[in-house]
């Protein structure tokens, strides 16, 4: 499988960037196709300008090349920290950019002349692992855990991608380095078992 990994953490010392290197690694030994960005160590510029909007607009050739590589993919793993229910500013800057009209999904006349959308994207299997420093309960019951509803409805939904999985691991800021061993041997599970060997 052609696999897309996009990591959005700032700092190289974080457990995002533990999760993503755990799960480059299980994906390599499983030997899969890999397709890996780190936006900030990239630098991706997350500002869509309006010349960009437009489905036939002519892209910048980074933004052309992360179009190319989510159009390909078979599976899609995306790993980011929950700050203030949202993702970091620049993944949700690559969204804007990236999964585009055209490119992941787009819109089909509908009985009222509104958009219907039908998803583009090959993908089958979307996988989003989070980090946070909220419970699950707390997270779900005072904020209504915003970011399951981003990714699955109003993203990889809207695209076409039939399956989708999230994990959030919590509380990071107070968690143990036993802990965090055993959310990586999760993460490694994880891989295993949406992106197997074998699987084409």
């Amino acid at each position: 499988m052609k696999v897309s990994v996009i990591l959005a953490h700032p700092s190289a010392n974080s457990f995002n960037h533990a999760i993503a290197a755990v799960a480059i690694e299980t994906l390599r030994r499983n030997e899969h196709d890999i397709r890996f960005h780190d936006l900030y160590e990239e630098e991706f510029d997350p500002l869509l300008r309006a010349c960009e909007i437009p489905k036939e607009a002519s892209l910048p050739v980074s933004i052309q090349r992360h179009c190319a590589e989510i159009t390909e993919a078979d599976g899609i793993i995306i790993v980011h920290p929950n700050w203030w229910g949202q993702p970091p500013a620049i993944l949700k800057g690559w969204i804007d950019r990236v999964i585009r009209p055209g490119v992941a999904y787009e819109f089909l006349e509908g009985d009222e002349g509104e958009g219907v959308p039908n998803g583009l994207l090959k993908a089958r299997i979307a996988v989003v692992l989070n980090t946070a420093n909220t419970g699950p309960d707390r997270e779900l019951a005072a904020f209504g855990d915003p970011l399951q509803t981003l990714w699955k409805n109003c993203v990889f939904d809207l695209c076409g991608v039939g399956s989708f999985y999230r994990r959030t691991f919590s509380i990071v800021v107070v968690s143990s380095e036993d802990q965090r061993k055993e959310w990586l041997a999760e993460v490694r599970q994880t891989v295993n078992q949406h992106f197997p060997k074998g699987r084409a």
